[in-house]
């Protein structure tokens, strides 16, 4: 079996080293365009190894072309985002499963090719990890088992100081800074709005504020606010979330309440607070020895198996292109200072 990696920044390369892990006999080709990327570890840390075919013993091939000319069973697309279409059209023409890193772009340009491609429901795979995080199951099945009455609003946060994301490159050159490489934080923080979508339901309207507020050296926004509308078991339900670049120390967290008490979510911590209204009373599920990395492991396995017919994808296509059309709504309602409405059936804002 042979699998193609387009783009070996970090989250290239983590799931090259999760591949490796699970199937250490596969052979692996790699198209890269910048080269620049270090080898690094499952925490970010520079390798001695700076020489990446050796390292991962793979073999670099020139052109997207040339690579699917050798037939990779699999294609990872882990480029920059506003390159993703391009690439995954290209290898769904080939016959390959395709592992696209989220969001699946950062615009509805090439959106329609995709769709309109015969096989893309059937091998497009969508790397949302959060999905298989312990803490956010466990809320999926509170909510599902109605612990805490109706629910009437609830609360996402994500910030982190960005220059500490990846301290081996200078963060202007990164993709997340860049607009014309698909960043800004409504798209690049986008696992918010999945799992968002995932636990409370699609909005139907939603408004921004924010901007790039920071003396940050990018050229997107780097803090936003966001108010979505979500119907929610016959009701309205408020949902804010939070994104920006600046906040120090990291914090990363969902709280939701309900009628009959609240559900709290530190995802840095790993800890879950139940608070029981009704017996006055808390419950804290404590997931801090969780490995980080084990989501991408559990995700990787997911996908080899929808590749080999054996499951469902955790996120599909239209999965996918869920989340990147509220946050597309999102931009759009910055932009223009609006309230946007959501029309989930044409993917419409």
């Amino acid at each position: 079996m042979k699998a193609l990696f387009v783009g070996l920044g970090s989250i290239g390369q983590r799931h090259l080293r999760n591949l490796r892990r699970i199937l250490p006999e596969i052979e692996v080709l790699a198209v890269r365009y910048a080269r620049n990327s270090p080898a690094l570890t499952d925490t970010n840390e520079v390798l001695p190894e700076n020489d990446l075919q050796r390292h991962y013993n793979l073999t670099e091939i020139e052109s997207l072309e040339e690579a699917l000319s050798l037939k990779p069973e699999l294609v990872f697309v882990t480029n920059p985002s506003s390159l993703h279409c391009t690439v995954a059209m290209k290898a769904l023409n080939a016959g390959a499963y395709i592992f696209i890193e989220k969001p699946i772009s950062d615009s509805w340009d090439g959106i329609n090719d995709l769709l309109n491609h015969a096989n893309s429901k059937k091998r497009i795979y969508v790397g949302f990890q959060y999905r298989f995080h312990p803490a956010l199951n466990l809320i999926n099945s509170l909510i599902q088992e109605n612990v805490i009455g109706n629910l009437v609003g609830a609360r996402l946060m994500n910030g982190e100081y960005m220059p500490g994301w990846h301290p081996y490159e200078d963060y202007r050159n990164s993709y997340a800074a860049r607009k014309e490489l698909g960043g800004g934080a409504l798209v690049t923080q986008i696992h918010d709005f999945d799992y968002a979508i995932w636990l409370l339901g699609m909005p139907k309207l939603i408004s921004a504020v924010g901007g790039h507020l920071s003396s940050l050296e990018v050229d997107v926004e780097d803090s936003v606010q966001i108010l979505m509308n979500t119907p929610h078991n016959g009701r309205n339900l408020p949902v804010s979330i939070s994104l920006d670049y600046l906040h120090w120390p990291p914090k990363r967290g969902i709280t939701i309440v309900g009628e009959d008490g609240t559900i709290c979510c530190d995802l840095v911590k790993n800890i879950v607070i139940l608070n029981n209204r009704l017996t006055q009373s808390s419950e804290t599920y404590n997931f801090e020895q969780f490995d980080r990395n084990q989501m991408f492991i559990d995700e990787l396995k997911n996908f080899l198996d929808f590749a080999a017919g054996k499951a469902d994808p955790a996120v599909d296509l239209n999965d996918g292109l869920k989340s990147l059309q509220v946050a597309l709504a999102a931009k759009k309602a910055l932009i223009t200072d609006s309230v946007i409405a959501i029309n989930e059936d044409t993917n419409e804002s």
